[in-house]
């Protein structure tokens, strides 16, 4: 039990000597070689300058298998900038804040995702428009198959998928509720799933716009949560964020069914070729398609339980606003009748009532 308080109190630095080792690897002519591997991006092809193209010459990249490496490599670095946004952000807002332990766990994770979500969009939107994939759009299935890619566009899915492989030994250094764990996998292997098809099957290219308009919804969902955990009376985020989901939906279907159905459908190479990296044939499109078709459908499905959970909260808090009204209108109806009684009285025990005049009268 000591050794595991000790493990996720100090995970952070742990971790980080583990990256120091690799890294005071490359000052070794010994070791460089192998530290390099984990370092910096493999299987680089250095095309040269032609008359027609450009001056300089171009460094392309494909995948292989050295990619794991450089992947384990940099989830050690998420974990350590997870570590860092953990303690030097969130926990000093979550202490002025005081939140619930329920409240406490959501705000870190939409903490930790609106951070890596926005970041990802800024730098997939500035690959998106350096390579003009954005007013281009037959660029998604052009010229496929997409085996040779800029670094950037490497370094992109590198980045994600250490990111994403990142999220499993989190979810031990957390300490996350043995009831969310499930939900937690599931919400992590269906990144790891489509992006690591995405790189695999040289569609980086539709991966790309996909997860950047993915991730611009996402990102708006997490940042509308943080701001309604610091006033729940915050609730436009929300319904922004309902319309942009949707319509993400929709964008994700129509750019899927446009490249498969129609960009790829109708290419000349439909032969199935590893060496080249040509996996465009009728039952790789169905599946991928399928598969994408089914993603949205289980969002949806979340969607719409989410929306519904709303719906039930607030209508349930209707009735209760609406009794507390009536309590308080109850109220002001029996000081008038008291106030009504009181003034009765006084008036049928006074000397000056008309029908005691009357009597005295007679």
């Amino acid at each position: 039990m000591a050794i595991h308080e000790f493990i996720v109190q100090n995970h952070a630095d742990i971790v980080s000597c583990m990256a120091m080792i690799f890294l005071l690897g490359l000052m070794f002519e010994i070791t460089a070689k192998a530290a390099v591997i984990f370092v910096t991006l493999q299987y680089n092809i250095t095309i040269p300058a032609t008359e027609e193209q450009s001056a300089e010459t171009i460094s392309l990249y494909h995948y292989g298998i050295k990619d794991l490496a450089t992947i384990f490599f940099y989830m050690l670095v998420a974990i350590i900038i997870h570590a860092i946004i953990q303690e030097y952000v969130l926990d000093k807002i979550n202490r002025k804040m005081h939140f619930s332990k329920t409240k406490h766990s959501k705000f870190n994770e939409s903490g930790q995702l609106s951070a890596f979500y926005l970041f990802s969009c800024v730098w997939g939107t500035s690959i998106l428009v350096s390579e003009n994939y954005i007013s281009d759009p037959t660029s998604l299935w052009r010229d496929y198959p997409h085996t040779l890619i800029p670094f950037q566009m490497k370094f992109f899915y590198i980045l994600q998928l250490a990111y994403w492989f990142h999220a499993f030994p989190e979810l031990y250094f957390q300490k996350t509720k043995k009831e969310d764990i499930f939900r937690q996998i599931v919400y992590i292997g269906l990144y790891l799933f489509h992006i690591a098809g995405a790189y695999l099957l040289n569609l980086t290219h539709l991966g790309l716009v996909l997860l950047v308009l993915h991730y611009f919804v996402e990102f708006l969902f997490h940042i509308s949560r943080l701001f309604y955990f610091s006033d729940e009376r915050y609730q436009k985020g929300f319904s922004l964020w309902a319309v942009l989901f949707v319509l993400g939906r929709l964008l994700t279907l129509i750019l899927s069914v446009l490249t498969f159905g129609f960009g790829l459908a109708r290419a000349e190479n439909q032969q199935l070729n590893f060496s080249t990296g040509n996996f465009n044939i009728l039952a790789v499109r169905i599946s991928v398609l399928a598969s994408i078709c089914l993603a949205q459908a289980f969002m949806m499905w979340k969607f719409i339980n989410f929306q519904l959970r709303r719906w039930r909260e607030h209508s349930s808090s209707q009735p209760q606003s609406v009794k507390k009204k009536f309590v308080t209108a109850k109220g002001k109806t029996s000081r008038k009748e008291r106030e009504n009684g009181i003034n009765g009285t006084v008036t049928s025990n006074g000397a000056d009532s008309p029908r005691s005049r009357k009597d005295k009268s007679s």
